[in-house]
């Protein structure tokens, strides 16, 4: 057994240890080490590159004004080629003094970056050079656009924010790497959704050389939405600069450590835009594909040579409201789900990956949504009203076909709008079905708003076709993931399928600088449910340099079921409480510590289970203390301790079939993660925990590791393992295996291959993917998904598909 029984008197030893940690780590800095000012620091942090008249460094970032740029018109046709060597650029203003967030926050930057900002009639253009003091530690993510499997912070980087309604909440970012690689999205709400499907038909090129690296960049007008009334347009605008081997972040606008680019709340401001519009706004994208399926798994429609012509149309109806449909919708360059180990009796939360429901998405979101750098107790991964993924999927991931649909996003004045409509074809069992979604939000002080959102889930013919839904963990198919729970203690039955509608109100707010507060209310109409049919949620949380502390209660009723939406765990009342600190001590190998407490305690929301009635409605109670520490070079390391209650009211099975029977159980839990620096070639996230499982026991450790030789080339690997003891079962294991190779040739030439191995189904699951981008946002792919047992047989599921696109600007 990996971890005794915590008795109180270990617990309290354990919480007495970490908060004289803390208590060490927060007495008076010259206690402990040198001072940072003077000499020292500047040793510390290098040589400020040009100085700032006037201006005593460190800085408070918090309290410092924001700045201004700008823009210059061109009469100079730019050839975006990285050099630089247009004379325009010599005759911009050059924007520099960048300040760091991380590793010494309030600093100037340690290497000098220069950026000009032109534009004319068709572009704005970004050119910049970026100094290094030693070039040969450059830190290369991929060629790979949109960086894909990987963080931005793996990489050095440039990156520009651009709040182009100046409504300080939302933004285009584009980000690039030395070698020209290149992500762009769009961002919402003042950080808390982003989204990186978005792509602008954007040219970036880039050289390297002895002192640094160029960049150079045009963004069309026509790849922006922006109102051109006004005599003079004013953005909103930051700039990053990450030089990764340093673990150093630094802004053009500051900004706290937790705090990113796309916090536009804290942005400067470019001013000088005059005489420019989107134009027409109008772009096609026709698409050809052919696949050809074989093996049992799949359907009959699925079998054997298939075609399909269609595409995608986007056009700016207003310089502040886009449409956007699609016709004969065809996902089949999307890669298959990443193979997840599930030890709860809860539904499983696949991410959206298609193209077209994540571009736009945060338009929609809704739900427990989260922000960057708080402590908050839940995502969008246990409770969000719409969920995209219920479209056009079955429970078991298997693709259903969808005829077409359209979006029309964007403002009205200060109303953000968004609708959307789309209409799937009846197959494998399931009917047709019509979904319609409407959301509605209005700005509220600052980077504050308050919304409406409506969905509608309308099948086509009802009352007589039941689909199989085999172990479903939500009551309508098309569900986010697979449940554990056997309802009535055995296999899951089909259901009836009714229209279901849910609505929504919801407000989140930023008050005092630092206060958050959100909060929804949502019900469900649907002629099959006669329970609570509510939910409702008020959550606060306060972040500053020091502490971070949040609380929420949610109640989702025990029928609350949104036939286009996500609820991990319905029927409950949950409590949330905690509080952290983020101390900065000043030792050279460590950069900030965070212990924390933090409590969930969830009850009954009015069942009628007796069991659950006898245990006096508390269904789960979890106290965790625990403790992170963020190095200097970017590594992190975590430790926490879990005591857990928990009641079941009914019977689950856990990934490799063992049963655990319904009752109550107490039981502790130890976990501790390493992630080691993302600035070295080989770099690993190694994860260990263990403890009590319900009745029984629990070791796992999981592992990912990412080799980088060079730009070309990434090799991952991933474990999940799983031993697990069980009185019924005994000792048995749960594992996931995978691995991933990624090979770019070039910034427009990308290869992958995907193996992974589920104990749990049997099955190995192969997926090979190549991407030429063959124009601007025009894309020829080629995929292979091969599904089969480990028994040696054929496959269960084989499909090879090519498809090819082509954006035509109208």
């Amino acid at each position: 057994m990996l971890l005794p029984a915590m008795t109180p008197a270990r617990t309290g030893a354990l919480l007495g240890i970490g908060f004289l940690s803390l208590l060490l780590l927060t007495v008076p800095q010259g206690a402990l080490a040198q001072s940072t000012s003077g000499d020292a620091s500047s040793r510390a942090i290098g040589e400020a590159p040009a100085g700032v008249p006037g201006v005593d460094f460190p800085i408070n970032v918090e309290a410092a004004p924001r700045p201004l740029a700008q823009a210059t018109r061109t009469q100079v046709a730019i050839r975006v080629d990285g050099h630089l060597d247009e004379s325009a650029w010599l005759e911009a203003p050059v924007i520099d003094h960048f300040v760091q967030s991380q590793p010494h926050t309030g600093f100037l930057a340690s290497e000098r970056t220069e950026v000009m900002i032109l534009y004319d009639d068709q572009a704005l253009y970004i050119g910049a050079r970026l100094h290094e003091s030693d070039p040969a530690r450059s830190t290369l993510l991929t060629l790979e656009r949109d960086f894909p499997g990987a963080s931005t912070r793996d990489s050095d980087i440039f990156a520009i924010t651009l709040d182009t309604f100046f409504d300080r909440r939302n933004s285009f970012i584009f980000l690039v790497n030395p070698r020209g690689a290149l992500r762009d999205g769009q961002t919402f709400d003042d950080s808390r959704n982003m989204d990186f499907a978005w792509r602008g038909a954007v040219e970036v090129e880039t050289v390297q050389a002895d002192w640094g690296w160029t960049l150079e960049m045009a963004i069309p007008w026509s790849a922006l939405r922006f109102d051109p009334s006004g005599d003079e347009l004013q953005f909103g605008m930051n700039l990053l600069r990450r030089v990764r081997w340093k673990n150093e972040d630094s802004y053009w606008a500051p900004v706290e450590r937790h705090d990113p680019v796309h916090r536009m709340s804290r942005a400067g401001t470019l001013t000088g835009i005059e005489g420019v519009s989107s134009g027409r706004n109008l772009r096609v994208k026709p698409f050809l594909s052919a696949s050809h399926g074989t093996g049992p798994a799949l359907g009959e429609a699925d079998l054997g040579g298939q075609w399909k012509v269609g595409g995608d149309v986007k056009v700016g109806l207003t310089p502040q409201l886009t449409l956007d449909m699609t016709l004969n919708t065809d996902f089949s360059q999307v890669e298959v789900d990443q193979q997840q180990v599930n030890l709860t009796r809860f539904s499983l939360f696949f991410p959206e990956q298609r193209e077209f429901f994540v571009e736009n998405s945060g338009s929609f979101t809704f739900g427990d949504v989260t922000e960057r750098g708080y402590r908050t107790g839940s995502s969008l991964r246990q409770f969000t009203l719409f969920h995209s993924r219920r479209i056009g999927i079955t429970p078991g991931g298997q693709p259903l076909p969808i005829l077409g649909g359209g979006r029309v996003s964007g403002r009205v004045g200060d109303t953000e709008l968004g609708f959307l409509n789309m209409q799937t074809r009846s197959g494998l069992g399931l009917p047709a079905e019509n979904f319609a979604v409407a959301r509605v939000r209005r700005p509220v002080g600052s980077g504050g708003d308050v919304g409406f959102l409506f969905v509608n889930r309308q099948p086509l013919n009802t009352g007589s076709l039941r689909a199989d839904l085999g172990e479903a963990g939500n009551r309508n198919p098309g569900s986010a993931g697979t449940g554990n729970r056997l309802p009535g203690g055995e296999e899951g039955d089909g259901e009836v399928w009714t229209a279901n509608r849910s609505f929504g109100v919801d407000a989140n707010l930023r008050l005092l600088g630092n206060l958050i507060v959100n909060a929804y209310a949502a019900g469900v109409q649907d002629s099959r449910l006669t329970g609570d049919r509510f939910a409702g949620r008020v959550a606060a949380a306060w972040r500053d340099r020091m502490v971070n502390a949040s609380a929420f209660v949610r109640h989702v009723g025990d029928d609350f079921d949104p036939g286009v939406g996500f609820v991990r765990r319905p029927g409950v009342r949950h409590h949330y409480a905690t509080f952290g600190l983020h101390p900065r001590p000043a030792w050279s190998l460590i950069q900030e510590v965070n212990p924390y407490v933090e409590m969930d305690y969830v009850t009954s929301a009015g069942s009628r289970d007796p069991i659950i009635q006898s245990a006096s409605g508390l269904l789960t109670r979890t106290r965790r203390v625990g403790m992170d520490v963020e190095f200097s070079d970017g590594s992190e390391l975590s430790l926490g301790l879990d005591d857990r209650y928990e009641v079941l009211d009914l019977p689950f099975r856990v990934s490799g079939g063992a049963r655990v029977n319904p009752g109550s159980y107490r039981f502790q839990e130890i976990a501790l993660t390493y992630e080691s620096s993302l600035a070295r070639s080989f770099s690993a996230r190694v994860n260990v925990e263990g403890g009590g499982f319900f009745d029984g026991h629990r070791t796992s450790t999981r592992f990912r590791g990412r080799w980088r030789p060079n730009a070309h080339l990434s090799v991952d690997a991933t474990v999940d393992h799983n031993r697990i003891s069980l009185p019924e079962a005994g000792r048995f294991n749960a594992d996931v295996l995978g691995g991933r190779v990624r090979y770019a040739h070039s910034t427009r030439l990308f290869a992958s291959s995907f193996v992974q191995y589920n104990t749990a189904t049997d099955q190995v699951i192969t997926s090979l993917r190549l991407n030429y981008i063959h124009a601007p946002l025009s894309d020829f792919y080629l995929t292979v998904t091969d599904r089969r047992g480990v028994d040696g047989t054929g496959p269960e599921e084989r499909v090879v598909a090519i498809k090819l696109t082509r954006t035509l600007a109208l």
